[in-house]
């Protein structure tokens, strides 16, 4: 029989040491196109943060416990490793050089020493498989804007690296067509980024065995400020696919080399996302199926939840494959009739997953099992806390606002009669990214012990088209603000009355720590409590200290540089208002983070304390943008709740 305790006190399975049970994160999966094998990139807690490449169908690691794959262009990453025909080729790290193995041996380093150099996202010649183009990333001086990308072509044999592609300020997404005799690549110039104005270009290859060429290089898709083109790849040796969001969506679209034209698959566009933004280099979510560019399979974002779509690029027909998976990424192709996935349910937390489409037959997913990843919740379903998707209005504007709601979940307690939970609102990082439904522990860890948890995707978010997303445009520290305001008011009010009003916290990461920065100053009765993790609280010196990938990105999200509108610069940074904050604060920050630096942390924290304020501060050594260390996502955790059940008057 359950007991009957307060929301917030009860006792939960859902430990610290179960969400850190296995130590292992899968960052992202490849496939080698030859061999079909399945490889994922693991991160390891229990082993400092660093990054594995694990044989995903044997379980087994790829390279010794000295490497790190990971690749810092962007400093986001992704993309740091690609397999072809047995040989693996991955970015270590340490040194930033390019490194060659196969399986059971010893890499071997293929680029010159160089430790300014960063390279991350390889396509392999498939006549020649020992050149290989990479994104390269030149910090030789390193002020973001001295910061070099470019394209480049590496002779693995004789270890000599050239530059084949350069002039615009980003590169990613090289892909040869299956002949090698052409090239696509997707670029972009400041001040977009890459979901506001990329390009696709298609050039011509000359390669030999020393060395690759291009040449006639063309526009394919894609308009600077206006229209986003990404995510290339060939589906035939004529057919490259990609996604244009010219319609106000991502949608499927594809250019013929033989008659020099690109165009929509669909006949009308649909309503729906059929990608995400480009945070990192690996993000994957559409690829053809066969080698004629008939098919492509693509995981698109349809009611706050992620679907698998058949496209017959003939056609132009869709059909959604029935899946049981709200949340999918990381889409690769295996065989002509089957992809390999990442897929969250309510209550999976994500698995790799075979998806295996036969004609005119249900898709059948089967889980790619791996020693390390993937086990099975060590407790009952039924403590699982299932979100709620709810659409909220702004009262001022008529415009919407979404939300995930999820209620306290635990079989084994009931609260009095009467009593509201405390809640938590999460205003995500980004800004440009959004929360999504699949199961998250780190969620679970609140809803189970008695509190409530909402993800508000606000104006600025993405998965709702591109009007969505450009609400934020001029208006970050506003509209962000505003909508989580929206949520907390509402959501404790009728006709929902779902939460305490009075017993409401505010967390956010990065750019939702400083959504959470701003709440607590310009909304200071709203929310009880905050946490700001690694979150900005100064547009001026995020604007002199940023690195190269976003140190143009808030020139457009606040209306112009601290030189043509220093007032909303000040306006809008919450260390020139941190005297409104009355609710206690917790932050927590990463000693060295280079795209939020630690003095964002310290500017805020010593006005507060200046103040007689309450603010709680801890710095993690050596962590950077998010915790990878086991002790220090364990420690963020626990201090967190913490901090709101002695706020909230939880703790006995």
């Amino acid at each position: 029989m359950a007991k009957t305790a307060p929301y917030g006190t009860w006792t939960s399975p859902v430990t610290t040491d179960v969400i850190l049970k296995g130590g292992a994160k899968v960052d992202e999966l490849f496939v080698d196109p030859i061999t079909s094998t399945i490889y994922h990139n693991e991160q390891r807690p229990a082993e400092a943060g660093r990054v594995v490449i694990v044989n995903t169908e044997k379980g087994e690691d790829v390279v010794g416990k000295d490497w790190n794959v990971r690749s810092g262009v962007h400093e986001y990453g992704g993309a740091p490793a690609v397999a072809y025909d047995g040989t693996i080729y991955f970015s270590n790290l340490k040194d930033g050089r390019i490194y060659k193995l196969r399986e059971g041996e010893q890499p071997e380093a293929v680029t010159p020493e160089n430790a300014s150099y960063r390279y991350a996202k390889f396509a392999v010649h498939p006549k020649h498989p020992h050149l290989i183009v990479a994104v390269r990333e030149d910090h030789t001086d390193p002020q973001p804007s001295a910061v070099v990308n470019d394209l480049i072509i590496v002779n693995t044999k004789d270890k000599t690296i050239a530059s084949i592609a350069s002039g615009a300020d980003f590169y990613t997404s090289p892909t040869f067509t299956p002949d090698g005799t052409h090239l696509a690549w997707q670029q972009w110039f400041h001040p977009d980024m890459p979901w506001e104005g990329a390009e696709v270009y298609v050039a011509e290859v000359q390669a030999d065995q020393e060395t690759l060429t291009l040449s006639n290089a063309k526009h394919v898709a894609g308009k600077r400020i206006d229209v986003s083109a990404a995510y290339p790849v060939w589906a035939s040796n004529d057919l490259l696919l990609f996604v244009s969001d010219v319609s106000g969506y991502y949608n499927p679209w594809t250019y013929s080399i033989a008659s020099d034209k690109a165009a929509a698959v669909l006949p009308e566009p649909i309503a729906e996302d059929f990608a995400e933004p480009q945070w990192n280099l690996g993000l994957n979510f559409g690829v053809p199926l066969d080698r004629d560019g008939k098919y492509a399979l693509f995981s698109a974002r349809k009611e706050g939840r992620n679907v698998l779509y058949l496209v017959s690029l003939r056609g132009g027909t869709l059909e959604e494959l029935v899946s049981p998976y709200v949340n999918i990424a990381s889409v690769q192709r295996v065989t002509h009739d089957a992809v390999v996935l990442r897929g969250s349910t309510h209550d999976e937390a994500s698995q790799t997953v075979l998806c295996t489409i036969k004609d005119y037959a249900k898709p059948h997913f089967a889980p790619v099992q791996a020693k390390t990843t993937d086990k099975g919740l060590p407790f009952a379903r039924t403590y699982i806390s299932v979100p709620r998707s709810i659409t909220l209005k702004v009262p001022e504007t008529g415009e919407s606002v979404h939300v995930l709601f999820y209620p306290p979940t635990n079989p084994d307690f009931v609260a009095p009669e009467g009593e509201k939970p405390p809640a938590v609102v999460s205003a995500h990082g980004g800004p440009t990214s959004s929360a999504v439904a699949g199961l998250s522990l780190a969620i679970q860890y609140y809803t189970s012990r008695g509190f409530a948890w909402v993800e508000v995707n606000y104006g600025g978010s993405s998965g709702y088209g591109r009007h969505y997303i450009k609400r934020l445009e001029g208006n970050w520290g506003l509209v962000d603000v505003q909508d989580c305001v929206v949520a907390a008011q509402q959501l404790s009010a009728p006709p929902y009355s779902l939460i305490d009003p009075k017993r409401i916290a505010i967390t956010g990461r990065s750019a939702g720590g400083y959504t959470v920065l701003n709440a607590l100053c310009d909304y200071p009765d709203v929310f009880a409590a905050g946490t700001s993790s690694f979150g900005i609280s100064d547009l001026v010196t995020l604007e002199e200290l940023t690195h190269k990938f976003e140190s143009q990105y808030l020139f457009k999200l606040v209306g112009g540089n601290h030189a043509s509108v220093p007032d909303v610069f000040r306006d809008r940074s919450p260390v020139h208002k941190a005297e409104k904050i009355k609710s206690p604060l917790l932050v927590l920050q990463g000693s060295v983070d280079a795209v939020v630096p630690p003095n964002q942390a310290e500017l805020i924290v010593g006005d507060i304390r200046k103040r007689g304020g309450r603010v709680e501060y801890t710095v993690f050594e050596g962590e950077g943008h998010g915790w990878r260390k086991a002790e220090n996502i364990r420690t963020a955790l626990e201090k967190e709740i913490g901090f709101y059940e002695d706020v909230f008057g939880l703790k006995k």
